[in-house]
């Protein structure tokens, strides 16, 4: 019990002591003036997380996938990014993974005692058939969830890259990680409700390895996410209008472009760009590893 009062997270925050006689107006004050905080304390951070995207990268280029792991809330802000990146670059649904103690289901209700144990994210993570290729990020606003820590240490034994993000200094799972993360949030406007500024940290901390991840595997052109699934019809029109805007085509010819690209943005640049067929554009996509640019230069062109 001591151990959890003296955690960051658990502290009491004499800034709102005084949130529950407040008008509402004031209390949401108080409640933004807490999470303006975050955002500095996440870019001391960028030293650490920068290493570890660079190794996460280089890993995925030889096949191997992005896993990440944790209860409660930190589960799922995990499982929120991950499955996120399919629409959002392309990606196939297997590359990278969020886990939540308790499985699927503790996404919405709290799984009691599934985050106590040692060995359950071990076994989620056999489940998946884990490997020395892998990366495993062991998500804990406390720093000293159970279930992280084992799901860390199993990957440590195999061989695959670990990190971890917490909000506290000197965490427990930074122990146990290749990559520790630690950005302190300090205590809550509602004293330990670590959803709140410690959430917001994590799920900041994520959106910036998710997304340089996919910007250095080329799923991103100028800053244009060019890798979208068009599974809607917002995503068709946002995908046509890019080739538009990147191209300074008509739109009739933006449509053709869609069209004999077989939907996809990357192929339809190329073809504009470097007036070549779909094949062409391919064979330049695979030589640049993915990357336009690198495409394009591998085609002769300028960039």
């Amino acid at each position: 019990m001591t151990e959890i009062i003296k955690l960051d997270t658990e502290k009491n925050n004499q800034r709102t002591m005084d949130i529950d006689v407040l008008s509402t107006e004031k209390i949401l004050q108080k409640i933004n003036d807490e999470d303006q905080l975050v955002a500095s304390i996440v870019a001391k951070n960028i030293p650490q997380i920068a290493p570890l995207v660079n190794q996460i990268v280089d890993r995925m280029q030889q096949g191997g996938r992005l896993f990440y792991i944790g209860a409660g809330t930190s589960g799922r802000l995990g499982v929120l990014d991950a499955a996120e990146c399919p629409p959002t670059y392309g990606v196939d649904p297997g590359l990278v993974i969020g886990l939540i103690a308790g499985g699927e289901k503790a996404m919405f209700i709290a799984q009691e005692g599934a985050e106590d144990s040692l060995d359950l994210a071990k076994k989620d993570l056999t489940d998946y058939q884990l490997g020395d290729k892998d990366t495993v990020i062991g998500l804990a606003a406390s720093g000293r969830t159970p279930y992280v820590i084992g799901g860390l240490q199993f990957a440590r034994e195999i061989g695959a890259l670990t990190g971890a993000i917490s909000c506290v200094q000197g965490a427990e799972i930074s122990k146990f990680a290749q990559y520790p993360i630690e950005a302190v949030t300090g205590a809550e406007a509602i004293m330990g409700s670590t959803r709140m500024k410690a959430g917001t940290a994590q799920k900041l901390i994520l959106n910036m390895i998710s997304t340089s991840v996919m910007i250095k595997l080329g799923k991103v052109y100028k800053n244009y996410m060019v890798d979208l699934k068009p599974s809607n019809k917002k995503l068709v029109i946002r995908s046509k209008n890019m080739i538009r805007t990147l191209t300074g085509v008509s739109e009739d010819r933006a449509e053709q472009l869609y069209e004999e690209s077989g939907h996809s943005v990357k192929k339809a640049l190329i073809m504009e760009i470097m007036n070549v067929d779909k094949e062409v554009a391919e064979n330049a996509l695979r030589n640049g590893s993915g990357h336009i640019k690198r495409a394009i230069q591998f085609l002769g062109g300028d960039i």
